[in-house]
């Protein structure tokens, strides 16, 4: 199947006189998926540019696609996402994937970065230190969640109650407190996060709950899920779609 004018012109955006990977191989399937991905996929919805990349690397991170991630990377910067944007993605999802799924993407991005001519290390973009991380991380999960969040990381049997401390001031003092994207944006990544990786609903459910709290409506989510089909497949799609029901209902009894 020949690739449409559209897609056509969306890969040529993305990656300039480069092929896509699979095209000599397998050119049939390099056709129709690309026919998909960069048309009816990526007219689905009204998603900005930068929306649009954001959700996809995180979610390529969630899945661990990695091969994939160098290719949308490229795209995404040439598409107006900024090194620091794209680093802080990487950054994040450390917190909910781990250093062991996420340091490859360093070595890729790092690589992709020194290729294109951008200087490293980037810009440090930390606004807190090990005095305040506590406090302001506690105050980053008040914003997102609500009140109910100020004695969180106190709060569980005694055994475990220091990864609720963690939480505070790892996850959201070392983490949603940096520069480079807002709450909004964080949200939304840390929800392609956890819809690719699979296996965490419960806080899949909670975190589709935060986005709608701080203005990522329940429509918004829908467009992320749709444009991240192609990248994870419909099951996990579909029971992402399904937590965000269920986030719905929770988001409207409070």
């Amino acid at each position: 199947m020949e690739k449409s004018d559209f897609a056509e012109k969306y890969i040529k955006k993305m990656l300039g006189n480069e092929e896509m990977p699979l095209a000599k191989t397998d050119p049939e399937f390099t056709g129709f998926f690309s026919n998909f991905i960069f048309d009816y996929v990526a007219k689905q919805n009204d998603l900005d540019d930068k929306t649009r990349f954001m959700a996809i690397l995180a979610t390529l991170l969630g899945c661990g696609g990695k091969e994939d991630f160098k290719i949308i990377l490229k795209g995404a910067l040439n598409f107006g996402m900024t090194a620091i944007e794209a680093k802080e993605i990487i950054y994040q999802s450390v917190a909910y994937l781990g250093i062991g799924r996420v340091y490859p993407f360093f070595e890729i991005a790092n690589k992709l970065f020194i290729e294109m001519g951008i200087k490293l290390p980037l810009e440090n973009q930390s606004t807190t230190n090990c005095e305040n991380r506590l406090q302001k991380g506690i105050q980053a999960q008040v914003d997102i969640f609500g009140e109910g969040m100020k004695n969180f990381y106190k709060s569980g049997p005694e055994e475990s109650r220091h990864i609720n401390r963690w939480l505070a001031e790892n996850c959201f003092g070392d983490y949603y407190t940096r520069t480079g994207l807002d709450y909004k944006q964080r949200e939304m990544i840390t929800f392609c996060f956890l819809s690719a990786q699979g296996g965490c609903e419960p806080q899949l459910t909670s975190h589709a709950a935060a986005n709608m709290r701080i203005g990522n409506d329940k429509q918004f989510l829908i467009k992320i899920v749709s444009l991240c089909v192609p990248y994870i497949g419909y099951p996990r799609s579909l029971n992402a779609l399904r937590c965000i029901n269920e986030a719905e209902k929770q988001f409207e009894e409070k």
